[in-house]
């Protein structure tokens, strides 16, 4: 339960908070959660691009694990455009987790997202045990303290049934993609915390609903553009306060000197953009 004082939506999962009252787990025991701590990271998503309302999902995160399917169904860049402006706009890392490499090759989508420097893991079915342990390598902590987590993905991507290899006993429920549509089933509901197996057991892994859209209403144009940190050398050429829309704008002379990886990234940066003024696709 929730003191009443808190208000509606003040608690998220990650949130460090402060219980009174009887805290065994035993049947029938009743506490409230009565304070929340402070937050270090908040990711947060509007319920569209024309939307400013911002709805804090998960809390106190360190990292963002994007998953994307290489097929079955088709990998959607946008969507991970969207998922790494969110997760530099929490101060999130990113990683990029790449399934279903059984299907189709991860090589141009690697090639696309090499020039940010993100990090990135391919994996395919049945998982091989060198990737498993990579994977959990990568989400387990340091020195400097244990790790949160949160997994993010569209719907029959294969998160839940990652999530599932990672922690043997999550048992989250796996879908699959209708043939019709070509798009994920939703199986998960709701956003839900787990402890990573490991000698320490304080790394946390937050599976979240499958989702189709990431709305960034809340996220200024300029945060937006800083996301995009291989163009940044572009934006020296561009007129005080450029949209980097308009033709006056400085990076399509840069972009077009380095190369057609560039002019992708840009016309990448471009959709994005103009996506705050139109419904997502």
């Amino acid at each position: 339960m929730k003191a009443r004082e808190l208000g509606r939506n003040s608690v998220v999962v990650g949130d460090r908070v402060a219980l009174a009252g009887d805290t065994s787990g035993t049947p029938g025991s009743l506490a409230r959660i009565v304070r929340v701590g402070g937050r270090s990271s908040e990711l947060r998503r509007s319920p569209d691009d024309t939307d400013p309302t911002e709805r804090v999902i998960v809390a106190n995160a360190q990292q963002m694990l994007i998953v994307c399917a290489l097929a079955d169904p088709e990998p959607k860049t946008r969507f991970i455009d969207r998922c790494l402006v969110a997760a530099y706009d929490a101060g999130l890392d990113p990683l990029l987790v790449l399934t279903k490499s059984d299907l189709a090759s991860p090589r141009k989508i690697r090639a696309f997202y090499a020039p940010l420097g993100l990090p990135m893991i391919t994996t395919r079915q049945p998982l091989p045990a060198i990737t498993l342990a990579r994977l959990r390598r990568a989400l387990a902590g340091t020195s400097q303290g244990p790790r949160i987590s949160v997994c993010i993905g569209q719907s029959g991507v294969g998160k839940s049934t990652l999530v599932n290899e990672l922690i043997p006993d999550a048992d989250r429920a796996v879908g699959d993609v209708n043939a019709v549509t070509g798009k994920g089933r939703h199986t998960s509901s709701s956003a839900v915390a787990l402890r990573l197996p490991g000698a320490d057991g304080n790394d946390w892994l937050i599976d979240t609903p499958g989702v189709r859209g990431f709305g960034l209403g809340h996220v200024s144009p300029q945060r937006v553009v800083a996301a995009f940190g291989d163009l940044a050398e572009g934006t020296d050429g561009c007129p005080p306060g450029c949209d980097h829309l308009s033709a006056a704008c400085g990076l399509d002379d840069w972009a077009a000197s380095q190369g057609s990886q560039a002019v992708a990234r840009l016309d990448s940066l471009r959709r994005l953009l103009r996506s705050r003024e139109a419904p997502e696709a």
